[in-house]
């Protein structure tokens, strides 16, 4: 009696081993991770509440770096450090929103009218950048680090020449606001104070309603950035999309800490020296990027 063969698989192929457990990548979360994240946050928001300014720019070339030297594909670097920035804005906007509206500085009525075109140009924005290359997102990143230097320098404020526009007009600033902050990681403010300004908008009360049109900045280039990335395969360890989440955890625990110290410093001391010198350091961050 013949023995029964054993049924080949399709292709004649052994069944390949269940992965071991040394197989699994895990998501990086030492001690030395923890603590560069710690210290990038801490100075990031000290400085962002002392200088006034947004921090994207610091932020993204320096989480670059951080996923950079972890081996993380340098496809993906720079599209999470953005995504993972603007993740933060969500939270940190928050804060300095609260303190500003407490003093009655925020106008909600801009704010109601700018944020439709904001949130639409913040998600189309992010899936350009998920799109192009990651060379041509630095090269943009670069470019608008160096103008913000430049401003920061020149510190020219346009002068109030008219109103704002109708709902029409809003709704297309927003988009472009929306969309330019969304390729950078910023949270639009340098654009949007410098828009209502000219519109007749006070300093105070265009630096505080551009605080509060970070968030749907953020939240509308956050889903973005999640929605593009979450189906692409072999995203690294640590990925929700383009969200690199450890990041996010502690880079907005610790900005939100600093902020508000680095904004009651600035009111005891001329900063106007200091945002020289942070420009000579953009203008360098800026080249580094470039040249990399």
């Amino acid at each position: 009696m013949r023995a029964r063969r054993r049924p080949r698989r399709a292709g004649g192929c052994v069944p390949s081993a269940a992965p071991t457990p040394s197989t699994v990548i895990r998501v990086d979360f030492s001690p030395s991770l923890i603590l560069e994240l710690a210290l990038l946050g801490l100075c990031t928001g000290f400085l962002a509440g002392l200088l006034g300014l947004g921090g994207g720019m610091l932020m993204v070339p320096f989480l670059s770096f951080i996923l950079t030297t972890r081996n993380y594909p340098a496809d993906h670097v720079i599209k999470m450090a953005v995504a993972t920035s603007l993740a933060t804005i969500c939270f940190t906007s928050l804060s300095s929103v609260r303190a500003h509206h407490r003093r009655g500085a925020v106008r909600w009525d801009v704010v109601r009218v700018l944020a439709p075109g904001i949130l639409v140009g913040a998600f189309l924005g992010s899936q350009v950048a998920a799109a192009v290359p990651a060379k041509v997102l630095t090269w943009l990143f670069s470019g608008f680090v160096t103008f913000s230097a430049t401003q920061l320098i020149l510190n020219r404020k346009p002068k109030p020449s008219r109103t704002l526009p109708g709902p029409g007009g809003m709704f297309g600033v927003g988009n472009l606001i929306g969309m330019l902050s969304a390729l950078v990681g910023a949270g639009g403010a340098f654009i949007s104070v410098p828009f209502m300004t000219w519109c007749n908008v006070t300093i105070h009360s265009a630096v505080a309603t551009s605080a509060a049109l970070g968030f749907p900045i953020a939240l509308a280039g956050t889903l973005g950035y999640l929605f593009a990335g979450w189906s692409l395969p072999e995203m690294p360890p640590g990925a929700l999309g383009f969200l690199y989440w450890p990041g996010l955890l502690v880079l907005s625990a610790a900005s939100i800490t600093t902020a508000p110290l680095g904004a009651r410093v600035a009111h005891s001391m001329d900063v106007a020296p200091l945002k020289r010198v942070f420009a000579v350091v953009l203008y360098g961050l800026a080249a580094y990027f470039i040249l990399r």
